[in-house]
């Protein structure tokens, strides 16, 4: 059962489909020439972004992975106390 089906015994009535879209509500032919103009400055800004996103996550692991952290304080292991006498009797 399609969708539009489904809409028509819900709402007993058929409603209006939108122009970009048939009665499946697959994308028509009018839908990629409104999209058409836009398709190469979408492509472009996208690649713009992704190239961005890459390059700050390059800058990012070269600044770390330069850094030797020397200069950071480890401290050392903590001591463990000796077992009393009450924990070794249990």
């Amino acid at each position: 059962m399609s969708r539009s089906e489904v809409v028509t015994m819900v709402l007993g009535r058929r409603l209006p489909q939108s122009s970009y879209y048939d009665k499946d509500f697959r994308p028509s032919a009018s839908l990629y020439r409104a999209r058409q103009p836009y398709l190469v400055k979408n492509a472009f800004t996208g690649i713009a972004m992704l190239g961005f996103a890459i390059s700050v996550y390059t800058f990012t692991i070269r600044a770390v992975s330069q850094d030797e952290f020397e200069d950071v304080k480890v401290p050392d292991a903590p001591v463990e106390a000796p077992p009393t006498s009450s924990a070794v009797a249990q």
